[in-house]
């Protein structure tokens, strides 16, 4: 059988490889050809340079080309190891995000259509547990061309990302001040959010109280509840911020602004069978949009970052390796929920 030496040697014959092309195309031409097994490890850099004459540089990246394609590990001391037989993809990509909310499937499934087949995605969650999200990053380290994380505002977590190559990190959906080499695409919540209740000022005026359902112990954005204070205190809004909603907890002249889904999807029910009209008894607004808000009881008013737009940025950015420093604007969709 040839042996990867002999494999790399070979493609010398094609002039239009470069020697690093050369030494990938080597490496996955003898994984096709199963010269080279998943578990079995690439000669050492000096030995490569003894064997084929190529320098140092040109070996590490190559083998480096391999690791972000998601074929190659490197172990400390060890050495490299195969680790993939997928020799058609282009990179490996981890994901993580906070959880599989609707949401979050919808970037996920435009992300992935966007970046095709030959890009393979693994997609984690961390459920805003700050010991969920140190331990899966920890484990997935060193393992992916590309990381794509939305991130929990914490110290200790952003410095485990300052760990990462700024060309190898892309932060997406909650914004997190990092250094400016690292790329971002974004939501900003509190001038956004305040911004479009400013939009909604005279259909808000309409109702007796303004009511925000806001959990600091869930996964919740503070800037909406920041921007609900702002506008509330600028334009002398009667007004309440509660924890959760129960069923039968809403009155005629409430106009209830939901983060949750679960919680809209328990009031809209209620006001079903309190036989209240959406729009002029009780006022309903939330946030995140997706096709059933369009839908469900006549439609649902919705302030909503465009998540489609976003994952098009972030496949992009993937593609083509640019720095980019995006915040994603938001959207007012008017509906007969106000």
């Amino acid at each position: 059988m040839v042996s990867l030496i002999e494999k790399i040697k070979s493609l010398g014959e094609i002039n239009t490889l470069s020697k690093h092309e050369q030494l990938v195309h080597g490496i996955i031409e003898a994984i096709d050809s199963e010269i080279l097994l998943v578990g079995d490890q690439l000669p050492s850099i000096n030995k490569m340079v003894g064997e084929i004459g190529f320098a140092r540089k040109t070996i590490v990246k190559a083998y480096e080309e391999l690791k972000l394609r998601g074929l190659v590990e490197s172990k400390k001391i060890k050495g490299y190891f195969i680790i993939s037989k997928e020799t058609n993809v282009k990179l490996k990509v981890a994901l993580l995000l906070f959880s599989f909310q609707r949401f979050q499937e919808e970037f996920y499934n435009s992300f992935r259509k966007e970046l095709g087949k030959q890009y393979q995605i693994d997609v984690f969650f961390h459920h805003n547990n700050p010991d969920v999200f140190k331990t899966i990053f920890t484990n997935i380290q060193g393992k992916y061309g590309k990381y794509v994380v939305a991130p929990i505002p914490d110290e200790d977590i952003k410095k485990q990302l300052l760990i990462t190559d700024p060309r190898k990190l892309l932060i997406i959906d909650r914004y997190l001040p990092m250094p400016k080499e690292y790329s971002y695409i974004s939501q900003e919540f509190e001038e956004n959010t305040f911004l479009k209740l400013e939009s909604l000022l005279s259909e808000i005026k309409k109702y007796d109280k303004f009511i925000l359902f806001f959990s600091d112990d869930r996964d919740y954005p503070v800037g909406i509840k920041n921007a609900f204070k702002r506008f509330v205190d600028r334009y002398g809004i009667a007004n309440e911020i509660r924890t959760t909603y129960e069923m039968g907890m809403v009155r005629k002249g409430d106009v209830c602004f939901f983060i949750s889904d679960t919680n809209l999807w328990d009031v809209l029910l209620d006001c079903r069978e309190k036989n209240y009209k959406l729009g002029s008894d009780v006022g309903i607004l939330s946030h995140n949009d997706h096709v059933v808000k369009k839908i469900v009881s006549g439609g649902v008013t919705t302030i909503s970052t465009d998540f489609f737009a976003m994952a098009k940025k972030a496949a992009y950015q993937i593609k083509n390796g640019v720095l980019t420093q995006d915040i994603v604007p938001f959207d007012l969709i008017k509906r007969n929920s106000l």
